[in-house]
């Protein structure tokens, strides 16, 4: 007698392929190659997770950097400055200052700016 594996093989099929929907091309389409698409899914992913923040972070220092360059001075000064002034504000909670509240922002840069003329 000989087995007929008919529906186990379209239940693994439909359920490859809808873990494959909105994929570009035949990726959505035939197995073999959705099963190729759905190994490489993963790693894309992860390196996805990983550019996020190296994206999210070049945001930052660019929104920081041109906030401050309206004040008059350069980025790596501000920085350097705020880090003399022991003011621990990280990279992204200063560039929700900047687009949120600005007024905070130049306070900030005026405190800094403070410390390095008196310890000139």
């Amino acid at each position: 007698m000989r087995i007929k594996r008919g529906t186990v093989s379209r239940r693994k099929h439909k359920k490859l392929l809808a873990q494959t929907r909105g994929f570009r091309g035949t990726k959505s389409r035939l197995t073999k190659v959705a099963k190729e698409a759905l190994l490489h899914k993963g790693q894309y992913a992860f390196h996805g997770r990983k550019l996020r923040k190296r994206d999210f972070r070049s945001l930052w220092i660019l929104r920081i950097g041109e906030a401050v360059k309206q004040e008059g001075i350069s980025y790596s000064v501000f920085m350097h400055n705020l880090k003399k002034a022991n003011i621990s504000l990280n990279r992204k909670i200063l560039s929700d200052l900047v687009v949120n509240d600005p007024q905070t922002f130049k306070h900030i840069v005026k405190q800094t700016n403070q410390i390095k003329t008196a310890t000139t």
